[in-house]
């Protein structure tokens, strides 16, 4: 069977090369992708070699090919049914670590079998849902917290949608993008704005991945303060202005990353009981809506290109690899 995977050239060329898939190893099973998420700041980093040499090992996602110096096989979250027929979850629908590829072989071990009442690409989102749900962790929301989140694209989208199932929290969002404005509003959102003068917000999550955006965090928040920072910068440089308030008011910058669960749930907590957490929260229907942009196998090149010198404006996009979403087989009984 031929598989295709999307490699990075160099930063400046993507393109999908073939293979041929080896047999099913004993405890592996085949998967057939339908859907794998684009995380649009992170693959935009990686794609373009800004990925600093130092945390290269630390940025190695599983069943990745190649270095960071390209060529390069990419991506984290993806979505497939298992059609290896002598499996005992056979046709079932799986949420995955890998690359985008179109057909693999991959341990047991590495598949979470996806509940029937989870549309597949809505379940691509998992892995930047886990991202958000760590955030929440880290910066310790109680019900009543004034909460500022700047930037309103994807990862921002699923944090305010977690944030929104809080109970009492006021939540703000700031994004300057009139279209992703359009976006929280028509999801829902209804303190959204081009600017904030403020400064009493408890939490500020940053998002925007802008050093204009961390510093509005920061002169945003109240005495005691903290802000999460869960944009990546990569290569970049960051300024700051740290002479007004910042110590004064005894602020915290908080670096947010869904790698190490936090050290205050750590004792109870597994990434398997997060990720279970994860497609519970999945459930809501609403995710559906941060899913904007939809990419095919044959436009996925161009796309890398694009996304390598443009602000692209949709808030989620996936890869489809031209299955139906719809297309599940019954749970007791498997026709030929």
């Amino acid at each position: 069977m031929i598989s295709k995977a999307l490699w990075h050239l160099s930063n400046q060329k993507s393109a999908w090369r073939e293979t041929e898939l080896a047999t099913t190893p004993i405890d592996h099973c085949q998967i057939q992708s339908l859907y794998s998420f684009i995380s649009l700041g992170t693959e935009k980093t990686v794609a373009s070699g800004m990925v600093p040499p130092q945390v290269a090992k630390q940025m190695e996602v599983p069943y990745m090919e190649g270095t960071f110096d390209f060529p390069l096989k990419f991506g984290y979250s993806l979505v497939g049914k298992i059609q290896s027929e002598n499996h005992p979850h056979y046709g079932k629908l799986v949420h995955v670590m890998h690359p985008h590829q179109s057909v693999f072989n991959i341990p047991n071990a590495s598949i979470t079998i996806l509940p029937d009442s989870l549309p597949a690409k809505r379940a691509v989102l998992t892995s930047n849902l886990e991202t958000a749900l760590n955030a929440c962790w880290d910066a310790a929301i109680n019900s009543g917290d004034k909460v500022l989140l700047v930037g309103f694209g994807n990862i921002g989208a699923l944090l305010a949608c977690v944030i929104n199932e809080m109970p009492a929290v006021d939540l703000h969002i700031l994004e300057k993008n009139e279209s992703r404005i359009a976006k929280a509003k028509t999801i829902g959102f209804t303190n959204v704005h081009h600017s904030i003068s403020t400064d009493d917000f408890d939490i500020a999550f940053h998002c925007s991945a802008s050093e204009k955006g961390l510093q509005t965090c920061i002169d945003s928040l109240g005495e005691e303060g903290k802000v999460v920072e869960l944009s990546w910068y990569g290569t970049k440089s960051v300024n700051l202005k740290l002479g007004a308030n910042f110590h004064h008011r005894r602020l915290k910058i908080i670096s947010s990353q869904v790698s190490k669960i936090p050290a205050s749930h750590r004792p109870r907590w597994d990434y398997k009981r997060r990720k279970s957490a994860v497609l519970n929260l999945l459930q809501n229907p609403i995710y559906d809506q941060v899913l904007t942009n939809e990419i095919s196998m044959k436009e996925a090149p161009h796309f890398f290109t694009k996304l390598r010198t443009e602000q692209l404006p949709g808030l989620g996009y996936c890869l489809h690899y031209g299955e139906k979403t719809e297309d599940r087989r019954p749970k007791t009984e498997v026709s030929h």
